[in-house]
């Protein structure tokens, strides 16, 4: 049973690099498992320390930094400096994804993962790779726990070496390709490459999820179409805008920013500044009136003004969600509305 030691001496872990190990025995156990790890994680968090690496999947010699909570970056949503009520989504420039990208980000880090236990025969184990479509099937006690992994090049090897088909003989058992969901993701792609999947411990030290080369080319493949179609309809209207607009229009929807920090350039705006420079019907009169004036800028005489808006209303909702990373895959139709109002903006900006 883990044993809490007092918060002092917790903390006085701080900004020191520290053994596993060291950090096991401090709370008097042997074995990290999900219990073990989700109460030594509780007391780091309630003296407002975490590690890094993550001290749930190092080797036990291994050695972490214990650093303030406070010192690991973690997405924010600034504020406008003026008080301006901006939405939520404001909050990302232009060509914007997260500064930081976490392999619990990817939805098969955290969906779950299929795994036998020790004394499984190995042909059911095989079988069920067959049947689900598995590559890799961990070999695991309690989801916290792993003793090793089962693929089908880990078979072929055990057969190639005359060994007795059994599960033991069968699984990888060496350098295993395990990581904590808090780490980032781009860190992580070497391991991905070199083993083909890298298993993907939660916040409570437990098996949480799998990720393959597969889902790492799925998610980029479902990503990036909408992502540069959406960098082309933002490159469009900064050409239009730019050469219909001076530099005191564009400054007067940068409010975002202080008086001395707007520069004026349409390569500064965020998405939401496009709406402010052209909505006519937005709440603030001022800016109301000066959308009006910069539509006849425009010159667009055969653009329905009214349509225009609300299809830039749609693409900045989308882009909110795309720069957002959104777990869920882009639905045909919100592609197929990016992908409208990029042609009708080629049209008007040739």
């Amino acid at each position: 049973m883990t044993t809490r030691p007092h918060e002092r001496d917790v903390a006085s872990l701080k900004g020191r690099t520290v053994s596993v190990e060291e950090i096991l025995d401090l709370f008097q156990v042997r074995v990290r498992d999900h219990r073990t790890v989700h109460r030594i994680s509780q007391a780091f968090t309630d003296a407002g320390l975490t590690t890094l690496p993550d001290f749930a999947v190092c080797g036990l010699r291994s050695t972490v930094d214990v650093v303030p909570l406070a010192a690991v970056p973690a997405q924010r949503t600034p504020a406008g400096p003026e008080g301006e009520a901006d939405e939520a989504d404001e909050a990302l420039p232009s060509h914007a994804l997260p500064q930081r990208l976490l392999l619990g980000d990817m939805p098969s880090a955290r969906r779950g993962l299929v795994s036998v236990g020790p004394g499984t025969p190995l042909s059911q184990t095989t079988f069920l790779m067959r049947t689900k479509g598995l590559s890799q099937v961990p070999v695991t006690t309690g989801m916290a726990q792993v003793h090793g992994v089962v693929t089908w090049g880990s078979v072929a090897k055990m057969y190639e070496a005359g060994k007795d088909a059994t599960l033991d003989n069968a699984m990888e058992k060496d350098s295993l390709p395990v990581a904590d969901a808090r780490q980032e993701f781009f860190t992580a792609l070497p391991v991905i490459r070199e083993h083909g999947y890298l298993l993907v411990r939660g916040d409570d030290g437990c098996l949480a999820g799998i990720v393959t080369a597969a889902d790492v080319t799925e998610r980029f493949e479902g990503a990036a179409r909408p992502f540069f179609i959406v960098g082309e309809i933002e490159s469009l209207l900064r050409r239009c805008l730019g050469a219909a607009l001076d530099t005191e229009t564009i400054k007067a929807v940068q409010t975002n920013k202080k008086a001395e920090h707007r520069t004026g350039q349409v390569s500064d705006l965020m998405f939401g500044d496009y709406l402010r420079l052209l909505d006519g019907d937005q709440t603030k009169q001022s800016l109301a009136e000066r959308a009006d004036r910069n539509w006849e800028a425009l010159k667009w005489p055969n653009m329905p003004r009214k349509q225009f808006i609300g299809l830039l209303k749609r693409v900045k909702d989308i882009r909110n969600r795309i720069a957002h990373f959104d777990e869920k895959p882009l639905p045909p139709e919100m592609i197929d509305e990016l992908t409208t109002f990029a042609k009708v903006l080629r049209a008007f900006a040739s």
